[in-house]
């Protein structure tokens, strides 16, 4: 077991903790370009090292009843299918000898990009949304939320299963955007409720395919758990607002570097 990996899982875990954004935004850039992991195994050790680490706060979430499980149920109606038929043709090109690290930087770069996006607007996109009195924004509350869920779980579902990013920030976005009723804690448990099955189902697509390291998942989960806790009450004495733009700051030029 490599100690550099359960440092790098402390350190992103209290980022995590900090400011709430997913680890695969960081994780999976981090294995690829600080440690030179093939980029199908730290997407697919990422996801379930995303899965475990989010598990315990949704049985929080429940407990309160902040999960909304219809919205939960429609996005995973998009997301499951979109995985498995990545997962499908991640196999696909495996078995047919074709190097797939191209797609998954490129994917793994719209993601980051799209991330930092929604990161710097989510305040904004959220206020927009509530204007409902606009007569685009009033159909589509009313008339096509449900089938707009359900687009939104396939974009990120094939997102997830290719690049490990998109069940946090990404999904959050597209649930504020929806749903601009329902409170921000209510868009947090939910958002988490849907990012364990998907990241679950494929990482599990990956392990079947061989794309999971075992040995550095356990050093990332071992440093990243007190790394979570450590954060989340760290991050109770820094602006949020400061550590969400200095993150998408990071994330914005990580992705633009890997699309260029």
């Amino acid at each position: 077991m490599d100690f550099s990996y359960t440092i790098i899982g402390f350190l992103v875990g209290f980022i995590v903790g900090m400011t709430g954004v997913g680890g695969g935004s960081l994780m999976t850039p981090i294995l690829v370009l600080g440690f030179d992991i093939k980029p199908a195994i730290a997407v697919g050790t990422d996801l379930l090292y995303a899965a475990i680490t989010k598990s315990g706060g949704v049985f929080v979430h429940q407990k309160h009843g902040n999960i909304q499980w219809p919205i939960v149920a429609l996005l995973s109606f998009g997301s499951i299918p979109a995985s498995l038929c990545s997962i499908f043709v991640i196999q696909y090109l495996d078995a047919s000898g074709i190097n797939y690290d191209k797609l998954i930087m490129s994917t793994l770069s719209v993601a980051l990009i799209l991330t930092a996006i929604f990161l710097f607007t989510r305040n904004q996109l959220h206020k927009f949304s509530q204007k409902e009195k606009l007569e685009t924004l009033k159909v589509l509350h009313q008339k096509y939320r449900k089938p707009v869920t359900v687009f939104a779980g396939i974009l990120i579902g094939i997102l997830v299963t290719l690049s490990s990013v998109g069940a946090g920030v990404i999904g959050a976005a597209f649930l504020f955007f929806l749903y601009p009723r329902l409170k921000a804690i209510q868009i947090v448990a939910t958002d988490l409720a849907h990012a364990i099955p998907i990241t679950g189902i494929a990482g599990l697509g990956h392990a079947h395919i061989g794309t999971v390291n075992y040995i550095l998942l356990g050093s990332l989960l071992l440093g990243s758990l007190p790394g979570i806790y450590l954060g989340s009450h760290f991050g109770t004495f820094l602006p949020e607002k400061i550590m969400r733009t200095i993150l998408a700051s990071m994330l914005l030029i990580i992705g633009v570097g890997l699309l260029l």
